[in-house]
């Protein structure tokens, strides 16, 4: 059964009482603003940690040009049905400079509108949701076009989010409630 309330204790899976974790984690996850996704995750105090680590060098280590991390990123919530992840991707991509006809391809799979670098993006990224793996030629194209660091980036970035869509909706995490961080135009990162 879905919950879709507002009210946090009227909840299927309720948030942690943050005051309630130890004060290091609860540090690490408010420095992130009021976001429940990093507030969900701390009902795994050992593994919050390091999700928060990996979240944040997703978005700010990443070889990836931002609008093409971000493409994918919102690809994969549209495949795994993760109203949060689109929420808050969809944003963050316009920010990083995401067009309209490439939150449309990320959406439907079709990119025929899209650039051909955009268009290997949603190829790139349905071939890991769907196979599981990219191989040769698609390994090849995507060093040839990014770099080894970017075939690297792009199966991390694709893999992670694919966890955070499957946390995501195991928990029916929503945005009611949240303040996302202010984003500067032309940058990464806020959310997962």
């Amino acid at each position: 059964m879905t919950n879709h309330s507002s009210d946090p204790t009227d909840r299927a899976v309720p948030y942690p009482d943050l005051d309630a974790i130890p004060a290091d984690l609860r540090d690490a996850v408010t420095a992130r603003g009021s976001i429940n996704v990093y507030r969900m995750v701390t009902h795994s105090p050992g593994l919050a940690p390091a999700f928060l680590g990996l979240a944040d060098a997703v978005l700010r280590a990443n070889s990836l040009p931002a609008d093409l991390r971000e493409l994918a990123i919102v690809r994969v919530g549209h495949t795994y049905h993760a109203a949060y992840e689109i929420h808050h991707h969809e944003r963050i991509g316009r920010a990083c400079g995401l067009t309209d006809a490439a939150l449309d391809a990320a959406r439907t799979g079709d990119s025929s509108a899209l650039q051909p670098t955009e268009q290997n993006i949603i190829r790139w990224t349905g071939l890991l949701l769907d196979t599981h793996r990219l191989d040769d030629p698609e390994r090849s194209e995507v060093v040839h076009a990014l770099g080894m660091d970017g075939l690297a980036d792009l199966v991390l970035t694709v893999g992670f989010y694919q966890l955070v869509c499957n946390f995501l909706n195991t928990f029916d995490v929503t945005t009611d409630g949240e303040t996302p961080p202010r984003l500067r135009p032309a940058t990464a990162p806020a959310a997962d």
